[in-house]
């Protein structure tokens, strides 16, 4: 039986009521034991529980508690999943963290493959690492959206490609999650000769058939580090090729809108640049399902910025003279999004010319030039590019080069050491127009419209 260590509880809690303390363990719910949150969170939800709890002397509590049927123990556990993460048994011929250069921190290199986070968190899974119990676990509690890394719907390609020989037979499980009626969203990395072309058109004609139960599927370009000594040989995407893909995807976004009323299958913001084709239109990306994947996220932004950008125009025709002191300010973004952002700018000091803002273009020294994507890039690039340019009064630089929560690159450089080294105070910007011009000129005026606090 599992125990799961409590290290808070909420204060005017049930459970501070009951005099649960941090260091106590939870046994069991109902005569219940538990794997994990799931299973807590199910077995909580009743009017009446007796609940099992043990003291650090290994005393055991058996506690009677009434309480509304969504009303919160108020107690959290030393993991958020109540159980260790699980690691992914694949040897992906693509992966990513395969290709990062040693003497990074240790997180970094952990390779999940937990069907539990793709609930939690939106990861995605191959399948290979769910077990029975846990697909029905999924089917029980009805967990969904759970995202699923497919890559090719072809058995014997997908052994391949994941360098596991149950990788082809793992697709069964989608026909039970299909039957149960739960959501997934998918995703297809793009190797170039060998799940493109023919073999891509096979895997979006499988998936389709699970429609309405899978909403999206993302089509990205494999990333190729230069840290790849010893890996499976790669090729990149040209322009020839990333125009292919797009026909390719572009005719199943058809069928599939006839069909469904949705577009269903999409390619990457990379697929588009990298063609020199102009970005779907907002409506071809159904809400936005595939955004982490980097679908959309780049026709998002330009959008809510034009709002925004509008709104601005109305804003300074009521406070005429506003910003008339001159200011200079920066930009750093990745090679992926710098001309978008760059045009931004350009629109944005055609409204208000005093404030100027320089954006920098960084190079991904660290994982090789052919990683575009800003969420890649590490301070100590920045840092080196950015060194003896006109900085201004602030940078500004996109949340996605931070991690979670916290102010440290991927290379573990601080935040605090870039402004020192740099010598000029940093913004974070998070990743919506509207912030973007927000970060820029620093009204809360302006910020109140968006809120609906003020009327333009």
């Amino acid at each position: 039986m599992k125990k799961h260590k409590i290290v808070k509880v909420k204060k005017d809690s049930i459970a501070q009521e009951m005099d649960i303390e941090a260091g106590d363990h939870l046994l069991k719910i109902n005569d219940q034991p538990m794997d994990d949150i799931f299973d807590y969170q199910y077995l909580s939800e009743d009017d009446y529980l007796e609940v099992l709890i043990e003291k650090p002397n290994g005393e055991q509590w058996l506690l009677e508690i009434d309480k509304d049927p969504d009303e919160d123990l108020g107690i959290e556990f030393d993991s958020g999943l109540m159980d260790c993460y699980r690691s992914c048994h694949n040897k992906c011929i693509f992966c990513f963290i395969d290709q990062m250069p040693k003497g990074m921190r240790e997180t970094l290199y952990f390779k999940d493959d937990d069907s539990r986070l793709s609930f939690l968190q939106g990861n995605y899974v191959t399948l290979t690492n769910m077990s029975d119990h846990d697909l029905d676990r999924i089917i029980k509690y009805h967990l969904s959206p759970i995202n699923i890394s497919f890559h090719t719907t072809n058995p014997e390609l997908r052994c391949m490609m994941l360098n596991n020989r149950f990788a082809g037979e793992a697709l069964k499980k989608v026909d039970k999650l299909y039957e149960a009626g739960i959501l997934m969203n998918g995703q297809i990395v793009l190797c170039k000769g060998i799940n493109d072309g023919l073999e891509l058109e096979r895997s979006i004609c499988d998936l389709m058939k699970y429609i309405p139960c899978i909403e999206s599927v993302s089509v990205v370009p494999v990333g190729l580090s230069r840290h790849r000594e010893g890996l499976f040989e790669l090729k990149p995407f040209e322009k020839e090729d990333a125009l292919k893909t797009i026909d390719i995807i572009e005719k199943y976004q058809k069928l599939a809108y006839e069909k469904t009323g949705f577009h269903f299958i999409h390619a990457s913001d990379e697929f588009y640049l990298l063609a020199d084709r102009p970005l779907p239109e907002a409506e071809r990306y159904d809400g936005y399902l595939q955004l982490e994947n980097g679908v959309g996220m780049i026709r998002l932004l330009n959008d809510e910025f034009e709002e925004a950008l509008r709104d601005l125009k109305s804003y300074m025709i009521k406070n005429p003279g506003l910003y008339n002191k001159k200011r200079i300010l920066s930009m750093a973004t990745g090679r992926l999004a710098a001309p978008f952002i760059k045009d931004m700018i350009g629109k944005f000091e055609k409204i208000i010319p005093s404030i100027k803002v320089n954006v920098y273009e960084i190079r991904n020294d660290f994982f090789g030039e052919l990683i575009t994507v800003a969420g890649l890039l590490t301070g100590q690039d920045i840092e080196a590019q950015l060194k003896g340019k006109e900085l201004g009064e602030r940078l500004l630089l996109p949340q996605c080069v931070l991690r979670a929560a916290e102010d440290v690159f991927l290379d573990d450089l601080h935040l605090c050491d870039l402004e020192k080294s740099l010598q000029v105070p940093i913004d974070i910007v998070k990743s919506s127009g509207w912030d973007f011009i927000e970060a820029i000129i620093e009204d809360d005026g302006f910020r109140n419209i968006r809120f609906g606090r003020e009327e333009v």
